[in-house]
């Protein structure tokens, strides 16, 4: 008995040692690295192009329409398209739904057999009242029809130029806060692969994420609302999103001795 006993240690401690398998995810983890910098550089790109042409144009042609005047007869004549021209346009049919699959929306025809189709950002005050066969007058600026009305009641159109530079502004910071976030977790996962906390998806990445959209949206609605001019949304964002990360930031866990130090 003693001799079996003795034999089956030594069988137990003579086995080989169980080698560990490669970890296969510093591999995954660069490509997820280079995959992030791609699409940090891709926002980066279309947060230049809202500052540097969506919304300087945008801006350019709501001041040109709030600066355009009714058109003349000669210039109606030669066919202008930088003024008014006020045309007189009979009511087909009308949609006016709400809901998930909102639709607001005028078909309009003319005596010259011209029709088409106007729409709307919402049913009222004029779209709500339109019947088929009511006659209403067509504001046209360059090419679109921008404002009907009908006995004083006046509506814009989803073509009329508005002042809500504010959204501009706030997209295109949402862009440049998902560009920084894009490249810092992508730079940290192509140099440090084995060791890429706190920036991570789960809590950190997550909370960044959605902050900046709550950032980005609580700004530039009521700055719309409100009619301030479009530079405030990034003077009052940006500060905001950096205390956010900071204050968000991953601290290290106490322990006992730090607390007693503490």
């Amino acid at each position: 008995m003693m001799t079996t006993r003795a034999t089956a240690t030594t069988f137990r401690n003579t086995r080989p040692p169980i080698r560990a398998l490669p970890d296969p995810r510093p591999g995954l983890r660069r490509f997820t690295g280079a995959l992030l910098i791609v699409a940090s550089l891709i926002s980066a790109a279309l947060c230049y192009w809202v500052f540097s042409s969506w919304l300087p144009s945008d801006g350019e042609r709501y001041r040109n329409y709030v600066a355009a005047e009714s058109c003349t007869p000669r210039e109606t004549e030669q066919g202008r398209t930088d003024c008014l021209s006020t045309w007189r346009l009979t009511v087909d049919e009308t949609e006016n739904r709400s809901g998930k699959q909102a639709s607001y929306k005028a078909v309009l025809t003319a005596q010259d057999s011209w029709r088409g189709t106007v729409h709307f950002g919402d049913p009222g005050p004029l779209l709500e009242q339109l019947e088929p066969g009511d006659e209403v007058e067509a504001t046209i600026w360059r090419r679109d029809i921008v404002v009907l009305s009908k006995g004083g009641v006046r509506q814009s159109t989803s073509e009329a130029p508005r002042d809500e530079l504010q959204m501009n502004a706030a997209l295109g910071l949402l862009a440049a806060f998902l560009a920084a976030q894009a490249s810092v977790f992508g730079a940290v996962r192509l140099a440090k692969p084995r060791d890429v906390e706190p920036f991570t998806w789960e809590p950190y990445g997550r909370r960044l994420l959605f902050t900046a959209i709550g950032v980005c949206f609580g700004t530039g609605l009521p700055a719309v609302w409100s009619g301030i001019p479009w530079w405030t949304v990034p003077v009052v964002a940006v500060p905001v999103m950096v205390c956010a990360a900071w204050s968000m930031r991953p601290r290290p866990p106490r322990t006992a001795f730090g607390a007693l130090l503490r």
